[in-house]
């Protein structure tokens, strides 16, 4: 259980550090990226083991950086373009 929560903090920290480097724009503070990633991945791990019970650490390492990719992507703001937006017909 420790090795897959250490394993699931590692997981959340890449997932933070590839989202703030190619949607460095569109997220908040880089604290709350990394907080919200490394958090959400120890409670998927944690969500996932309860699930499939011990014994799964590729599974559950699977399912922590699916939550944890979620939870990041509440994160992300509409980008430039969506601000302009306007309707097609003006009644």
């Amino acid at each position: 259980m420790i090795l897959e929560t250490l394993g699931s903090v590692l997981v959340g920290l890449a997932l933070s550090w590839a989202a703030t480097r190619h949607l460095s724009e569109r997220l908040p503070a880089r604290r709350a990226v990394f907080t919200t990633g490394t958090l959400g991945a120890v409670f998927g791990a944690y969500v996932t083991h309860v699930a499939l019970g011990p014994g799964n650490p590729a599974a559950t390492l699977i399912g922590s950086a699916a939550i944890g990719a979620v939870l990041l992507s509440l994160l992300i703001r509409p980008g430039p373009r969506a601000r302009g937006l306007r309707r097609a017909f003006p009644f």
